[in-house]
């Protein structure tokens, strides 16, 4: 026997939404009319801003499934056939003939089935609309049906003529053929969402925790997701999904992240680093801390980003809904003029009717309003697959229209800490050695050192595998490095201050050195002995990917400019070797907005991409802020688009998604609109004097038609490669 809440749960999912909706973040379709959790994964249901991915107002199959539309279209089909069969014009193109009034009895009850069951869902998608006040596509099936089984009831009970049985039937049957096909399209963009609900394992191996601290030797138990808390350690195998954000606590492997993050090269993960639900671990095992669970964690707040994103409205999307609604008012303009036009030169009544009747069906206000949401839809899927997550859908809309990115150096355009850019041995040294012995004494002084410097020399002794050496009477030297014993021998390491005590060598003030310090890179120098051993050279790495941003941004027609408080030096060296356009440097945080401003008074359009909280005033200042390296973040307000990576070429792929989302939009609407300016007339009949004349049910294959290539449109734009 079901629960209350499970109750609630089916009968919602059915299609019976209320206003005080809940819903998971990671199954959408799982619904409550009250507060809860998910059965499936126990996420905290949410309100219903984010439970249902449609598209508001635009959606006019809210509350029917594929499968309504499948059952519909087949049993209508099956009761067409034998109303066409004894139609008389399919009776006189084969040369038989039926009893008139056994045909005309078929065509009243299976009409009237395939009206009543097939036709129900335009009808009550009808009331629907009327009563938002928002009469659209529903509203004029439903007008057209119901006129044309009104009149072919009366036709047949009262012996008056022919009725319009074949067509109704045909009508109805090609109709729910084009919905059919049309909901597979919108169900393609749905479910490419649900997807990401179905990376979460429905188990996770949790480890006991008096056992923490045995090594390997840890016992675990297998429990639902739903049972896991913050705080909890879990083991997970090789091969085996991640069930929650966390931190490694143990082990090192590589991780696949492509499929929330788009990163297409596994991450290598090790002790506190950073994991995220729904990722697939490597070859390693690994034990992660869990830190955030249910709706907190990554891939609910991409889900219902995504979802937020989804029912805002772009500007385009305004307008095509106004213009769907104008359509509306102009069929049922049009369709009137040419019932009256048509009565008036004596071509009949049932004529009369079906110029009406086509024009109404025709007539697709509903392919104009799908033509802006099913792309944006489609979208913001592909750009959260994709790595970069859409919190407005203006900011997307409008990154088509930059002219150019100015970034923050630091950590956008490099990586943000030092890296060893080389090793320079001193050729007056009386003790000549190689560059990996000046680095494996410098680093095994610094280990003892917490200056960022200092562990960048470390790092780089690792990564070369050199083994630190012994260090003995470790001293800082505020101001200048540190001082120390290694190997016996006392050793020297730091900045040119600490030179002072060497008085025979003039290493330091070499054109070589000095050309590396006036680009501003830090020179740390290696002495011993009262004599410099070499230098080692430090610098704020520049990504490899910096270079291929700027070259592609150049190559859209794009500018580029970089924001720094580095010296002049340094910001122009940064700039010369990736490529930048213009830079400021010196600026403080509090001044980089008003950079910003200074482009935008000379006419530019500009996308600011930085970091999420420290260049926020001037994230919200640009045209388009971009805050680039969130990783699990997804709450920065300042932004309109996120990164989760820190890969600068995302830039890149914003605005050719932008670009194609754009033209995909104007497509759609250049073929709903145009495709209505000519087909009214021809349904009018204002071509019937050449021989030109649609019937009703061509008039059903071109609506359906037309809306079903709008979706198919729509739906390349998941193919396109960014």
């Amino acid at each position: 026997m079901n629960t209350r809440s499970e109750h609630q749960e089916k009968s919602l999912t059915a299609g019976n939404h209320g206003e005080n909706l809940y819903a998971c973040p990671m199954h959408p379709e799982i619904k409550s009319d009250m507060p809860g959790k998910c059965r499936l994964c126990g996420m905290v249901l949410v309100r219903n801003q984010i439970s249902d991915i449609r598209y508001p107002k635009s959606d006019k199959h809210a509350g029917h499934s594929l499968e309504m539309f499948i059952k519909k279209f087949w049993l209508s089909l099956a009761l067409t056939l034998p109303v066409v069969f004894v139609s008389d014009v399919v009776q006189e193109f084969f040369g038989f003939s039926v009893d008139k009034n056994v045909s005309q009895i078929v065509s009243l009850i299976l009409g009237s089935v395939v009206f009543f069951y097939g036709g129900s869902i335009f009808i009550k998608g009808a009331i629907s609309e009327l009563k938002s006040k928002l009469p659209g596509m529903m509203s004029l099936i439903a007008l057209a049906i119901s006129a044309a089984y009104i009149f072919s009831v009366f036709a047949v009970l009262l012996k008056s003529g022919e009725s319009l049985f074949w067509e109704l039937t045909t009508l109805i049957t090609i109709m729910l053929l084009g919905h059919w096909l049309e909901m597979r399209a919108v169900k393609g963009v749905q479910d490419a969402l649900k997807e990401l609900s179905k990376l979460l394992p429905d188990k996770a191996e949790l480890v006991l925790s008096n056992e923490l601290s045995k090594g390997t030797n840890i016992k675990t138990k297998l429990v639902n997701i739903s049972e896991l808390k913050v705080g909890d350690v879990i083991l997970v195998k090789p091969g085996e999904k991640i069930a929650a954000d966390g931190r490694v606590a143990q082990g090192n492997s590589e991780v696949d992240e492509s499929m929330v993050t788009g990163e297409s090269r596994p991450v290598k993960k090790q002790e506190s680093s950073e994991v995220i639900a729904g990722t697939i671990n490597g070859d390693g095992s690994l034990l992660v801390k869990i830190e955030k669970i249910g709706e907190n964690t990554f891939l609910a707040g991409v889900m219902k980003l995504v979802a937020e994103a989804q029912a805002s409205k772009s500007k385009l999307q305004v307008l095509s809904d106004k213009a769907a609604f104008v359509l509306t008012l102009t069929a049922l303009g049009v369709g009137s003029l040419a019932f009256g036009a048509w009565l008036f030169l004596k071509a009949g009544f049932n004529f009369a009717l079906e110029r009406l009747v086509s024009v109404l069906v025709i007539a697709c206000p509903h392919a104009l309003g799908l033509a802006v949401p099913l792309v944006a839809s489609i979208s913001t899927t592909k750009a959260a697959q994709n790595g970069f997550l859409v919190k407005q859908r203006l900011a997307l809309e409008s990154a088509r229209n930059i002219e150019i990115v100015l970034f923050d150096k630091t950590g956008t355009l490099t990586q943000g800490s030092f890296g060893v850019a080389g090793i320079i041995q001193n050729p007056e040294s009386k003790t000549r050695i190689d560059e990996n012995s000046i680095l494996q004494l410098a680093a095994s002084l610094d280990f003892y050192s917490e200056h960022p410097a200092a562990k960048a020399l470390v790092a780089e002794a690792r990564k070369r595998n050199l083994e630190l050496l012994k260090v003995d009477n470790f001293q800082r030297l505020p101001g200048k490095g540190v001082k120390g014993n290694v190997n016996g021998k006392e050793l020297l390491v730091g900045g040119e201050e600490i030179t002072g005590s060497v008085s025979n060598s003039n290493f330091q003030t070499t054109s070589e050195v000095k050309k590396l310090s006036a680009q501003g890179k830090t020179v740390i120098f290696v002495i011993s002995a009262n004599e410099v051993l070499g230098a080692i050279v430090l610098t704020d790495m520049i990504r490899d990917e910096s270079k291929q941003a700027v070259h592609e941004l150049k190559q859209m027609g794009i500018k580029t400019a970089m924001i720094t408080g580095d010296s002049v030096e340094v910001a122009q060296w940064v700039a010369r070797e990736i490529g930048i356009d213009e830079f400021f440097a010196r600026v403080l945080p509090e001044q980089k907005s008003t950079k910003v401003k200074e482009l935008q008074s000379r006419g530019l359009k500009v996308a600011m991409v930085g970091d999420g909280i420290n260049d926020a005033p001037a994230l919200t200042q640009a045209d388009l802020g971009v805050a680039i390296g969130a990783g699990t973040n997804v709450a920065i307000e300042s932004a309109g688009i996120i990164l989760v990576k820190n890969d600068p070429r995302d830039i890149v792929k914003i605005i050719k998604l932008s670009r194609m989302t754009y033209k995909k939009m104007m497509e759609n609407l250049f073929w709903a609109t145009g495709y209505n300016v000519v087909a009214m007339p021809l349904a009018a009949g204002v071509l019937v004097f050449k021989g030109i004349l649609l019937q009703p049910a061509l008039a059903a294959v071109l609506m359906s038609l037309s809306t079903v290539i709008v979706a198919f449109n729509a739906l390349l734009l998941k193919r396109a490669k960014l």
